[in-house]
């Protein structure tokens, strides 16, 4: 009788070691906790801005606990400055891993703008100030390369076969994993200055 109680309680703690490393990994995750975690919101480091309903969830949840340091950072550098007034340049946050790049610029046409990718990187996309359309692809919706990968610029240029452009506010931010074909300032309208900053965080 002890033997039995014995391999059931190495079996139980077995399962329940299993069981928590795969409650660690959001792979794992089934859509109702994906959701929860997400929707709490503690990896925004307590940045008071909405997340797109574009983001691909899971994508970014695998992403997020993969290089969780990097993206802490990233967050934590949107909460703690006034993006209204810092400088439009590039800032270095943790070396190559994650840096920030503050713009300003016209909104143009959609034939002067391209789709693009990246491999190695994932953007954090935030309109300060204006207003713009953002195109946006999955991957599998690509058609023809019109630019080869740029290793240097972690950059290729595409077309697509269908594509959705999503609004840009400042109420609202995104975040384009590999997987996301984009094309940002697009013109709504008539053209106008909008005032962006652009967060590369490594990831691969």
């Amino acid at each position: 009788m002890k033997r039995i109680i014995f391999k059931v309680m190495i079996i139980t703690t077995f399962i329940g070691l299993t069981g928590c490393k795969d409650s660690d990994d959001p792979g794992s995750w089934n859509r109702k906790k994906l959701n929860e975690w997400f929707k709490k919101g503690d990896w925004l480091n307590g940045w008071q801005v909405n997340p797109d309903p574009s983001i691909n969830t899971m994508e970014f949840a695998v992403s997020y606990f993969k290089n969780k340091e990097r993206w802490d950072k990233a967050f934590t550098f949107l909460k703690s400055n006034d993006l209204k007034i810092i400088e439009p340049e590039k800032y270095v946050i943790d070396g190559s891993d994650v840096y920030a790049t503050v713009s300003e610029y016209m909104t143009k046409d959609e034939e002067d703008a391209r789709f693009e990718a990246h491999l190695k990187y994932a953007d954090i996309q935030y309109v300060i100030d204006g207003r713009e359309l953002i195109g946006l692809a999955p991957l599998d919706k690509k058609k023809d390369i019109i630019e080869n990968y740029n290793e240097a610029n972690d950059i290729i240029f595409l077309t697509v076969n269908s594509f959705k452009n999503l609004e840009a506010t400042p109420e609202k931010f995104f975040i384009f994993l590999p997987d996301d074909i984009h094309r940002p300032g697009l013109k709504d309208g008539d053209s106008k200055m909008v005032r962006k900053i652009v967060i590369k965080v490594r990831i691969n």
